[in-house]
């Protein structure tokens, strides 16, 4: 009896600790919640650019902590620049565009004729523009709605894109403080690491960096690059709107689908508006942009790469519908490195215990030594 009562009490008081601790991480969890995709958005750009830091702490002498904040403010500046200018052409180009509705002095050019071979839609695209040419005011009355709707949608997509650069620049700072205190943050992960899995925490750190920095290089970082080749093909073309085009590259390029896709409306808008010339030379700059993965891809991808794209593609979808434009490049990252991590644990777990006499390898170990 005296034993049942014991262990009943014992039960109880354990009962207590994991409840209390419970509500305690769900309390910090709530806390933390707003901020967790910037700071692991910050966590995954301090992996990937630390080594340029080390690279020039080694070369020219300067302290971690001042290259750290050198690096972040340099970042912030680049996402800025694009804001400004994003916000500034939206004003003024919607400041014009109310002013001329309501003077009545917005004109919009007849459309080429050539849109009508358009396949699909090129009948009612032309027909639609050369009304809207004619007598704007008509189409304001006939589709009023569906204008409307387009406004909405465009203001939508717009206010998101903003919202993802303010994002974008907080997860900046964020990494520029994970930079400067690189050492003191991967002790703690090899800490925790070591806590979770024994004696294979300092091996599944490395691992974990390794395949960060792999994928923001080979699979962000090419997207990156892809990008801004289409930025530089689409204005020297006189493509309009070149930073949507940049985007739907970018995005499309992180779902590991060919650029191209993104840039066929381009590419007919131009053969439709521009010289045979300028459009072939054009197409051509967009299949360059297209296929220069297949050279990107080998140049920086590094070894723990070899992730699926489903996993890839999985991931940047999923965190894009969880969390917009960020949650895109986190979801692909922390999904590709879970993938990586469960990976490793089946390995080590599928290894069975050899007959006396022969030595047990495992696998973690076998993977952090190759690294």
């Amino acid at each position: 009896m005296k034993h049942e009562s014991e262990f009943t009490k014992q039960v109880i008081d354990v009962s207590i600790k994991i409840a209390a601790i419970a509500i305690l991480v769900y309390w910090c969890f709530s806390i933390l919640r707003p901020f967790i995709m910037l700071v692991v958005w910050g966590g995954i750009i301090a992996t990937a650019l630390y080594p340029i830091v080390t690279w020039a702490h080694g070369k020219y002498g300067l302290s971690k902590g001042k290259l750290s904040g050198g690096l972040a403010f340099i970042g912030v500046l680049l996402l800025l620049l694009p804001l400004i200018a994003l916000s500034t052409g939206l004003y003024t180009s919607g400041a014009d565009l109310v002013s001329g509705i309501q003077e009545g002095t917005m004109a919009i050019p007849k459309p080429s004729p050539s849109i009508q071979d358009w396949p699909i839609i090129g009948e009612k695209a032309y027909a639609f523009g050369l009304q809207a040419s004619s007598n704007l005011e008509s189409v304001f009355a006939n589709y009023g709605e569906e204008v409307k709707a387009v406004v909405a949608k465009l203001a939508s997509v717009i206010g998101s894109l903003g919202g993802g650069f303010i994002q974008f620049i907080i997860s900046t700072i964020i990494a520029g403080v994970f930079m400067a205190n690189a050492d003191k943050c991967e002790r703690a992960f090899v800490l925790i690491a070591s806590r979770l899995t024994g004696d294979h925490g300092e091996d599944l750190t490395q691992l974990s960096k390794v395949t960060v920095r792999s994928v923001v290089q080979g699979v962000i970082g090419v997207a990156v690059i892809q990008s801004v080749m289409t930025g530089i093909g689409a204005a020297v073309a006189g493509v309009p709107a070149v930073g949507f085009w940049m985007l739907l590259v970018l995005l499309v390029a992180i779902i590991q689908l060919p650029p191209i896709l993104a840039l066929l409306p381009a590419i007919i808008y131009v053969f439709s508006v521009d010289t045979t010339t300028t459009a072939v030379l054009f197409m051509i700059w967009c299949i360059l942009v297209s296929g220069s993965d297949a050279i990107l891809k080998p140049m920086l991808l590094s070894r723990g790469s070899d992730i699926p794209m489903l996993v890839i593609l999985l991931g940047a979808l999923g965190g894009m519908a969880m969390s917009g434009i960020v949650g895109l490049f986190v979801g692909a990252v922390v999904l590709s490195l879970t993938y990586q991590l469960f990976t490793v644990w089946l390995d080590s777990e599928s290894i069975e215990v050899r007959p006396e006499g022969e030595t047990k390898v495992d696998s973690a170990q076998e993977e952090s030594g190759q690294l």
